[in-house]
């Protein structure tokens, strides 16, 4: 297991933008590659992510990481998770901020162990300002957030309820003087109301990752390569997946083909890079 090594608000090494947070922590723990001069980005959102808002941040947060953000977030399930693990696929730097100590055994959640160590193996790191064998709490998970705010240049809420952690993290962003940015999702789900209110009081909405690199004066990402189908049954697929993420079901009703040609054509697109599999047989686009 990589060492778990600290660093103080007095060392040369601390990063400045945590410095002029209120509030900031006093020491940091961390295991990886510490904090250098980058430009790092948050993504958070709920612990439960529609198909919807699972897609949204695969691709938004594979676009920023593509163009040299360094993904921030605090590896929690859901939003994090998908966060941190679309960086780990393309072996892009990515830093998660624990609301628990670093050691393996107090790591949460403990599903995302093998992600953690993904995360360090591709030059990431994870960080907490809590010390080795501290378990999480209701105190300690909201209380990281203003961490996973203050090391970014923004902040882009992926779906939340109206009192999610997700918008704790926004609130200190807010309170931090950052930018906050947020995806807005169906007026019909509870998941929204986060997002969406972010965006009525000034949130900039974000459709894509260029929305986000212009407000930041950063390089725009140049036009994706069109996904191209192989075949009449890849060509219905993606036409069937261009709005939204389907259950498989769904992609056999919409497409009218045979549902052991939408299986087997279905995995040789996974593996061809044109799609993934969101968990549970729903599928989307990369």
């Amino acid at each position: 297991m990589e060492e778990i090594k600290s660093i103080t608000v007095e060392d040369k090494g601390y990063p400045q933008s945590l410095k002029k947070i209120p509030d900031a922590p006093k020491v940091l723990y961390y295991r990886g590659n510490f904090i250098e001069k980058e430009n790092c980005f948050a993504i958070v959102g709920t612990r439960r992510p529609s198909p919807y808002g699972q897609q949204a941040t695969l691709q938004i947060a594979g676009q920023l990481a593509d163009s040299g953000l360094t993904i921030v977030s605090g590896m929690a399930p859901g939003i994090d998770t998908f966060s941190h693990r679309i960086c780990v696929e393309k072996r892009k730097r990515t830093i998660a901020v624990l609301g628990t100590g670093l050691d393996e055994s107090s790591i949460y959640p403990q599903q995302n162990l093998e992600l953690s160590r993904k995360i360090i193996e591709n030059n990431g790191c994870l960080i907490s300002e809590l010390p080795p064998k501290t378990h999480g709490s209701n105190f300690t998970f909201p209380k990281r957030n203003r961490i996973i705010s203050g090391l970014s240049l923004a902040v882009l809420v992926v779906e939340g309820k109206e009192k999610s952690g997700s918008l704790i993290t926004a609130k200190y962003a807010k309170e931090q003087r950052k930018k906050i940015f947020a995806v807005p999702g169906p007026i019909f789900s509870s998941n929204s109301r986060g997002p969406n209110n972010l965006i009525k009081n000034g949130a900039v909405l974000v459709e894509n990752a260029n929305d986000i690199l212009k407000e930041l004066n950063l390089a725009p990402i140049t036009k994706q390569k069109e996904l191209l189908a192989e075949n009449k049954e890849e060509k219905l697929i993606l036409m069937a997946l261009s709005q939204e993420p389907l259950y498989i079901d769904k992609i056999i009703e919409k497409t009218k083909l045979n549902a052991s040609i939408v299986s087997t054509t279905l995995a040789l697109m996974e593996i061809s890079g044109k799609i993934r599999n969101l968990g549970g047989n729903v599928y989307g686009t990369n």
